[in-house]
């Protein structure tokens, strides 16, 4: 803490300003983007009821994907606009675009009243959403770190790094109180669209706030002098001196940047929920805690790069979560759901299939049906938290699940129309709950059981690994590139790495769990990634601290 005022010490008033407008409409595009994500599975009944209920949440979240497939082409779009118009007006026309957004969702009558149009125009606000995301984060960074000091470019945009962090801690704290106020009934009915709505306020706040900043003096100073790129893709892109910077920024830099922010924020509350089955209060409480804890040391590691430099700090925090990441979820095991953890070492479950009938369920879209015997069984296991070892079967056998001595066969749901497939879920559903039910598996975390000062540090320990890699990343990024196509060239390859190698975490680890039978399977995903940008970044990335961002 001490470090984080440090930061703040001997800043001008327009300085704080900057800062404060900067990040304050960031907190709020962020809190308007996990928004949809917290809400899910209301929003699947209310939008998608058409569609059975597993069709339903598979179409929301494919609404929700949109949202991070479509970042980088925001980046596209806006960083152009902001390297050739500038940064205040762009991120003044993103914020709209996303606050807006928003507010119409909140307003967006539901299926039952306007039949498919109502996913259609939710699946479009939602790229909108994505693409404005795109385009805001750029240029508040470009912003804050052409009006920062040269020697405190780390400390001033590292309050931009504590957005995404904030934006999420809102978002959860807003739905929190909705529901406590109205409860469960009324929330999941009609209260869910309070949040959105609340957040025309927000927009009201931060879009009079911006309109009064001035344009950043690096970008007036290049405009004066009749600099500004006229084709800032073709330059950012086209001319390898600078595409070669923007691959390293990507590889080198933010791939593994975004898969550890993703683990220590988005995956261990998924972890929490889905895997080991704790409640949503207690999860969203437990997580908050974590990252109000945590929040602080942004700017500790942001400041910390003005002395030291960022490169190091940002690849030591992608090597260190990679060592840990196993001890550490294993015992958010040990401390949330232990019942769970007995039964997965005294009541082992075994799956006889088919090799050529077991597919690598990867489904970034949703959209890919798995019917055989042997991919149900599996997805059925992996969402329920249950390891289970692969034995492979002679060809043509239908997939079996044992535990102990008892043996559940599977089925094929290739062929069946949707009602009986439907039934056949139910009853196999039915069957396979019972028999694990039976060998121990707790089918939700013990609330009496749940240690949950160990959580918590477990939690704090996977967010102090995202403010070492997130801290210190705005500022390194802006001193990678040109002032002339600064905001086109470092949004891309940000957006690339958060929007679609931390994006698509929580559905590879679900494939690779499914795939291998282990519930921390799925780990190494961010692992390899984090791993391959260390060693990336250590031999080819320059450091950037004394790189004068000045230039054109």
């Amino acid at each position: 803490m001490a470090t984080a005022q440090a930061a703040t010490a001997g800043i001008t008033a327009e300085e704080r300003k900057v800062i404060f407008a900067s990040s304050l409409g960031t907190v709020f595009e962020w809190y308007d983007f996990y928004l949809y994500g917290s809400l899910a599975s209301i929003i699947a009944k209310q939008f998608f009821a058409g569609a059975d209920p597993n069709t339903a949440f598979i179409f929301a979240l494919l609404a929700f994907a949109a949202g991070f497939l479509v970042r980088p082409f925001g980046a596209i779009v806006f960083g152009r606009l902001g390297d050739m118009v500038g940064r205040k007006y762009t991120f003044l026309i993103t914020i709209l675009i996303m606050g807006v957004s928003t507010f119409i969702v909140g307003l967006l009558p539901n299926y039952a009243s306007i039949g498919i149009a109502a996913p259609i125009i939710l699946v479009s606000l939602r790229i909108l959403q994505g693409l404005a995301l795109g385009g805001e984060y750029g240029g508040a960074a470009t912003y804050v770190a052409e009006h920062a000091p040269d020697d405190k470019r780390g400390a001033f945009t590292a309050w931009i790094q504590t957005t995404a962090t904030l934006g999420l801690f809102l978002s959860l704290m807003v739905i929190l109180a909705t529901r406590s106020a109205i409860g469960e009934e009324a929330f999941a009915e009609w209260g869910w669209r309070i949040p959105f709505l609340v957040s025309v306020f927000l927009l009201g706040v931060s879009v009079w706030i911006r309109l009064s900043m001035n344009e950043s003096p690096a970008f007036q100073k290049m405009k004066d002098e009749g600099k500004i790129s006229k084709a800032p893709l073709s330059e950012a892109f086209g001319q390898w001196k600078n595409l070669k910077l923007v691959i390293l920024a990507l590889v080198g830099l933010t791939a593994g940047q975004a898969v550890v922010w993703y683990t220590g924020q988005f995956y261990a509350l998924f972890f929490l929920t889905q895997t080991l089955k704790v409640d949503g209060p207690t999860a969203n409480i437990l997580i908050a805690a974590a990252l109000l804890i945590g929040t602080p040391f942004f700017i500790v590691f942001g400041s910390l790069s003005d002395k030291i430099g960022r490169k190091n700090i940002i690849l030591v925090g992608c090597v260190v979560a990679a060592l840990t990441y196993f001890p550490i979820f294993k015992a958010l095991t040990h401390y949330a759901n232990p019942a769970l953890e007995t039964a997965q070492t005294n009541s082992p479950v075994i799956v006889n299939a088919d090799p050529a009938e077991c597919q690598f369920q990867f489904n970034p879209t949703g959209t890919k049906k798995f019917t055989s015997s042997c991919d149900i069984a599996k997805a059925k296991l992996a969402a329920a938290s249950v390891n289970y070892q692969n034995v492979a079967a002679p060809a043509g056998t239908v997939a079996t699940i044992k535990v102990g001595e008892q043996v559940l066969e599977s089925y094929s749901a290739a062929g069946l129309s949707k009602e009986d497939a439907t039934a056949k879920d139910a009853e196999f559903n039915g069957k396979l709950k019972e028999m694990i039910k039976e060998a121990g598996y707790p089918a939700k975390a013990d609330s009496s059981q749940i240690n949950k000062p160990m959580v918590l540090l477990l939690l704090f320990i996977l967010v102090l690994y995202v403010t070492m890699v997130y801290g210190p990343i705005a500022a390194m990024l802006v001193e990678m590139f040109p002032t002339r196509i600064r905001y086109t060239s470092m949004s891309l390859p940000y957006h690339i790495g958060n929007g679609w190698f931390g994006g698509l975490l929580p559905t590879t680890a679900f494939a690779l769990v499914a795939f291998k039978g282990d519930i921390y399977y799925g780990l190494w995903y961010p692992i390899v990634i984090a791993l391959m940008t260390a060693i990336v970044g250590a031999i080819f990335v320059r450091e950037t601290r004394d790189n004068d961002i000045h230039a054109h």
